[in-house]
C-alpha cells in the first residue's frame, strides 16, 4: 500500500489593520528610541538613532532622531495601515522636538501628546552635613 504524501502547506500570516496607534519616544542624551504599537499596547515597528545607521556622538542629534522616526512611521504606515497616533515621550534628550515635528511631517494626525518623564517627588535621603 502506497503512503499518502503530505504536502507543507506554508501558514499565511494574517495582517493585522491598526488605524489608531500609540508612539512611545525615549529621548536620552545619548540615543533616541521609538516604538509604535498598536491601542492595546503590542508593538508594530521600532526603531532608534543606532538603527538608522548611526554611530558614536552623531546618534544624540535632533537629525538621527528625525531619520529614525521616519523610518519606523514608514514601516508602520505601509505594514499595518496606521492613521492616529498618541504620543508619550519621555526624558531630556536633543530628539524630543524633532521627532514630533517629523511625525507631523509623515501625515499622521496626532490625537495626543503626553510627557511621561519621571520626576522624584523627594528622592533619596540628602548626605549627612559635612563637619567643620
Amino acid at each position: 500500500m502506497a503512503k499518502a504524501k503530505k504536502t507543507k502547506q506554508k501558514a499565511t500570516k494574517i495582517q493585522k489593520i491598526a488605524e489608531n496607534g500609540k508612539v512611545f519616544i525615549s529621548a536620552s542624551f545619548n540615543n533616541t528610541l521609538v516604538t509604535i504599537t498598536d491601542s492595546d499596547g503590542n508593538a508594530l515597528a521600532w526603531g532608534s538613532s543606532g538603527s538608522a545607521g548611526f554611530k558614536g556622538t552623531r546618534k544624540s542629534t535632533p537629525f538621527a532622531a528625525t531619520s529614525a522616526v521616519d523610518k519606523v512611521i514608514k514601516t508602520a504606515i505601509e505594514n499595518y495601515g496606521l492613521k492616529e497616533v498618541e504620543i508619550y515621550v519621555k526624558g531630556p534628550g536633543p530628539g524630543r522636538d524633532a521627532t514630533l515635528r517629523a511625525i507631523r511631517a509623515a501625515g499622521i494626525k496626532i490625537a495626543l501628546i503626553a510627557d511621561v518623564t519621571p520626576i522624584p517627588h523627594n528622592g533619596p535621603r540628602p548626605k549627612k552635613k559635612r563637619r567643620a
